[in-house]
């Protein structure tokens, strides 16, 4: 069934409806995106307050983590199959209670289970978000404005997160757990008024019990083994059986969805070269920012001895400038596409990390730290959208939460992947002295710098790709002309 939204949509004109659907969808990413990075700041007064060792500590961030990229594509899928509106609604309730249990347990496993309740929620939320914006808007114009306001949410969400942390975590931690819960209740209700109806997929095949059982697990498995890796080594025998599971349940899980009447995953969808490219560089793209985000934190506050809050403001110009052009982006799609858009960004995000490594240990911020964030922030507002447009144009409406979900499980794998890989390197790095100096610890850094970069050149030559150039067609009919030329002086010839 076409949503009631579609019409006014796709005839260019934005209802005060229309604008209030979208802003519903935009605070739930941007809530999703916040969570994730707001609690990191947190850290330090929760392990004071609640005794939690260092390794607890880490399960508050990877509960989240797993919860969220471990259920992405059951989450997309279930969006088309259940209905677009419910799934969102539901979850973002599930996410507004965990939300507010998170803020008043007394338990570290208790925290870190609603973290793990809240990651499942926001799979749910973030592909049916999506999905309801690329079934709501027409292909095109519309649909780039609306994906660029949405997703730059997403990052302002993030950047604002370090923002709000830092300040809410010197009255209290909780405060940080709480800050989400009347937000989320405020654009449930709203939702709930406004956020068009759609009817279930008709699904005469059935659902797909085992694929959903076999692509849930591998991921779950998968992100556990990532996060995990880090701690107890990448050469360990745990972690080598995990990643054999890992594979031994994705090569179940191809086999079943070839079968499967009614898939979880169209494996077909992946046959495009746009899509491929989009979900590669979704998972470059976010996985080197996670990266370089974690290092340049450990490096404001370890060895620079910032505040919390001052490293939150350090990263805001980033976040500033990707607000700033959340309405202008999708015209700038519209007239470059997206091909040469992320090739763009990805490239200011290889600049950005490679004028970041003249780092020192007393650097002038508007020099050496600023230009950085701001090309940065360039890239996430060039790239990010044209990565949710390029991944979504094209395919039917039926199967748009279950590209969303494909996205979104990029996104998360490729952050707890890399940061994973980072956070490895950092540590063969470290110095083995206690009393190493500060400039020993910084030379420690400057290889997970290079490997962060690595990654978005990487990202940047897997997008170089999808750049054509265009054969003219004139040349072919000149040689065709030729031809003929030639014949007839062969008849001349002859005669």
């Amino acid at each position: 069934m076409t949503s009631p939204l579609t019409t006014p949509a796709s005839e260019g004109r934005w209802t005060p409806r229309l604008w209030g659907t979208l802003l519903v969808l935009c605070a739930a990413m941007f809530l999703d995106a916040l969570d994730v990075s707001m609690v990191g700041v947190a850290l330090p007064s929760i392990g004071a307050d609640l005794g939690l060792s260092t390794s607890t500590l880490q399960w508050i961030v990877s509960g989240y983590i797993l919860g969220y990229g471990g259920l992405l594509l059951l989450g997309g899928r279930a969006a088309d199959l259940l209905g677009r509106r419910q799934v969102f609604l539901v979850a973002l309730a599930v996410f507004a209670i965990a939300s507010l249990l998170g803020g008043l347990v007394d338990s570290g496993p208790l925290l870190i289970a609603s973290r793990f309740v809240k990651g499942l929620s926001a799979a749910f939320t973030a592909p049916a978000g999506l999905s309801i914006i690329t079934t709501t808007f027409a292909e095109g114009p519309l649909r780039n404005r609306a994906l660029s306001i949405y997703t730059t949410c997403g990052a302002t969400g993030y950047s604002m997160g370090l923002v709000f942390s830092g300040l809410l975590t010197e009255a209290s931690w909780r405060y940080t757990m709480l800050l989400p819960a009347p937000v989320a209740l405020i654009a449930l209700v709203v939702g709930l008024k406004l956020l068009p109806r759609t009817e279930r997929e008709k699904n005469g095949g059935g659902y797909d019990i085992p694929g959903a059982v076999l692509g849930t697990a591998s991921m779950l498995l998968l992100v556990f083994t990532v996060v995990q890796a880090a701690e107890v080594g990448w050469g360990s025998a745990r972690t080598i059986l995990s990643f054999l599971a890992v594979a031994a349940l994705l090569t179940a899980f191809v086999i079943v969805e070839r079968r499967s009447p009614s898939p979880l995953v169209r494996l077909g969808v992946l046959r495009s070269g746009p899509q491929v490219r989009a979900q590669l560089g979704a998972l470059t793209f976010l996985g080197s920012y996670i990266g370089f985000q974690f290092l340049v934190t450990l490096y404001m506050q370890q060895l620079l001895g910032w505040s919390a809050l001052h490293t939150a403001l350090a990263f805001l110009p980033a976040g500033a400038l990707v607000a700033l052009s959340a309405t202008k982006v999708g015209t700038v799609i519209d007239r470059f596409g997206t091909p040469r858009l992320i090739v763009a960004g990805f490239a200011l995000m290889v600049v950005g990390y490679l004028l970041f490594l003249r780092i020192d240990l007393d650097p002038v911020y508007a020099s050496v730290i600023l230009p950085t964030m701001l090309l940065v922030g360039a890239a996430f507002a060039l790239t990010f959208p044209s990565l949710n447009v390029q991944a979504t144009n094209g395919v039917d409406e039926h199967e748009q939460g279950m590209v969303s979900g494909l996205l979104n499980t990029s996104v998360q794998v490729g952050g707890a992947l890399f940061l994973a890989v980072v956070t490895a390197v950092l540590t063969a790095n470290a110095p083995d002295d206690p009393a190493a100096s500060q400039q020993e610890i910084l030379d420690g850094y400057l290889p997970g710098l290079v490997v962060v970069t690595g990654i978005a050149v990487a990202g940047l030559l897997i997008s170089l790709t999808g750049l054509r150039v265009r054969r003219p067609r004139q040349p072919s009919v000149v040689v065709a002309k030729s031809l003929s030329q030639e014949e007839t002086e062969r008849v001349a010839v002859r005669d």
